[in-house]
């Protein structure tokens, strides 16, 4: 009874941890909070707070478990793991690179020129935003539906605009307050994501399944039908033996003691004067079985494939994310970098594939492509981070700037302790309401393993870094799951009847996250 009850104590322990940190974190943030808005409207901004770490949860509950789904699912990482490096690259990637996507949530989607608006007006607007989308997040997440937090916080911020100006000064009003050509291109983008998204993945599985795992199996198959004609061989001539003479048996067996010699100790490329047709058999098949190049792709294909992801993922993190820490370098510079990444991991991953010979090849690459996904989650989780966590840190940004300064500024300074704190919200959302999500992503859509997860998170990296590098918020949860349905195609494994749910919840997404932020802002202009 006791060792069964302790995994659940465990469980629980972390969770009380998770907990703690989580609520320890807050109040020290509104402690320092208090004093960064010099104790400015004091309920708001500690109501503001819990709004955006809300947003955070959610966020790390579903667009964070649908990130790592794939790790996960495919056996790669335990969740525990995936946590680590969440932890670390996420944050690091709203950091370093998250900056441009935070200014065109918090700027881009509302004209707040088209009218005069009070400051606390304005904070009304991204509280309700914030809680709308929240709170859509979290029923999306508990029905294990991987949905856009940039769809929600979008469509939280268009709602309760929209219902600002139509109070202030009707319907036109509130319509011209929303940049609508913004959204119709991130409209557009949303129809792209999951057709990029699939397009890559479903290019570069298609050629990963042919190079290497097709051909793996291939050789497989041949080894092991050599295996059984040598078993056969060796059944014939016991039974051939057995029907001589004693005589017979005598020359047979001189012949055989002769050649088992000469077949000991000649190299694999000699010839061999052999006698008996016993080893002359079993020099053919050997010679057969090695004129087949069994480890061709683990030598050639792959550190060739692990070389262009890690240079693709560098590329994304000197052209992007350490662009913002003015580093002085060159395009030029950037290039070299990028180059002697892909020699070094081209190097290092064909002297490691090395080292797998005379193991068993599936093994082999499983291993192989499970150490080329922890590179390309991080890289992932990087980027993801970058364009993701700033639908809660845009708005709160905003929001605590108004509060501290009395008035709307252009541009709000995001001090780290902000970036902290959500990224811990953000990690115990994963924690406390991600598996269902990781579950969907993961194993429901199509069945992963380290070779078609390493294909869907390269390829959803590059996509959402691309669109991070021009400063426009799309869905990386739609690039993910496109990416996982494209590698679907071609395993012809894809569940289209899970899509049916997940694609209603992707169109009502932004107009259910807009309807409750109009009730929530409602709700707000009447208790202040």
């Amino acid at each position: 009874m006791a060792s069964a009850a302790t995994p659940a104590t465990s469980l629980t322990r972390v969770n009380y941890a998770f907990a703690a940190l989580l609520i320890g974190m807050v109040a020290y943030f509104i402690f320092w909070g208090m004093g960064y808005t010099n104790g400015n409207h004091p309920t708001l901004f500690v109501l503001a707070t819990l709004f955006g770490v809300f947003m955070a949860f959610n966020i790390g509950g579903n667009d964070v478990a649908n990130s790592f789904g794939t790790s996960v699912g495919a056996g790669t990482l335990t969740i525990p793991q995936a946590l680590a490096v969440a932890a670390v690259f996420e944050v690091s990637g709203a950091v370093i690179a998250g900056g441009e996507v935070t200014r065109t949530i918090r700027q881009g989607i509302v004209d707040m020129d088209a009218l005069h608006i009070e400051p606390m007006q304005f904070v009304f607007v991204m509280m309700s935003a914030l809680l709308a989308a929240a709170l859509w997040l979290l029923f999306a997440t508990k029905k294990g539906w991987p949905v856009s937090t940039t769809h929600a916080i979008i469509g939280g911020i268009v709602g309760s605009s929209v219902c600002l100006g139509f109070l202030i000064g009707g319907a036109d009003t509130g319509m011209a307050l929303v940049k609508w050509n913004k959204i119709g291109e991130i409209a557009v983008s949303w129809v792209l994501s999951p057709v990029l998204g699939g397009l890559m993945a479903y290019v570069l599985f298609s050629q990963i399944k042919k190079h290497v795992l097709d051909y793996n199996q291939r050789i497989e198959t041949r080894l092991k039908e050599l295996k059984q004609e040598k078993k056969a061989h060796k059944e014939r001539h016991k039974l051939s033996f057995d029907t001589m003479s004693e005589a017979q048996k005598i020359d047979a067996a001189s012949a055989m003691a002769r050649d088992a010699q000469i077949y000991a100790d000649a190299d694999a490329s000699e010839d061999m004067d052999l006698e008996s047709d016993y080893y002359k058999g079993l020099r053919e098949i050997e010679t057969r079985k090695s004129e087949i190049d069994t480890y061709k792709a683990l030598h050639q294909w792959v550190p060739l494939i692990s070389s262009v992801g890690g240079m693709m993922i560098a590329a994304m993190l000197l052209f992007k994310g350490l662009q913002n820490l003015h580093l002085g370098l060159s395009t030029l510079h950037n290039f070299l970098i990028i180059g002697m990444i892909g020699a070094l991991i081209w190097m290092a991953t064909f002297i490691y594939a090395k080292t797998l010979k005379r193991k068993d090849l599936a093994k082999s690459t499983f291993l192989m492509f499970s150490w080329m996904q922890v590179f390309t989650a991080a890289g992932f989780a990087f980027s993801h981070g970058a364009n993701d966590i700033a639908n809660a840190i845009g708005p709160f940004a905003a929001i605590m700037d108004v509060i501290r300064t009395g008035e709307i500024g252009t541009s709000a300074p995001i001090p780290p302790v902000v970036m902290i704190t959500f990224g811990i919200a953000l990690i115990t959302g994963l924690w406390f309401i991600g598996k269902e999500v990781i579950q969907t992503v993961g194993t429901n859509l199509a069945e992963m393993h380290p070779a078609s997860g390493f294909t869907a998170e390269l390829s959803a990296a590059s996509v959402v870094m691309l669109a991070s590098l021009m400063g426009l918020p799309v869905s990386s949860t739609h690039i993910l799951v496109g990416s996982v349905l494209g590698i679907g195609l071609v395993n012809r494994n894809a569940n289209w009847a899970l899509m049916k749910p997940i694609g209603l919840a992707w169109v009502v997404t932004l107009p259910s996250a807009a309807v409750l932020s109009v009730l929530v802002f409602l709700g707000l202009r009447a208790v202040f």
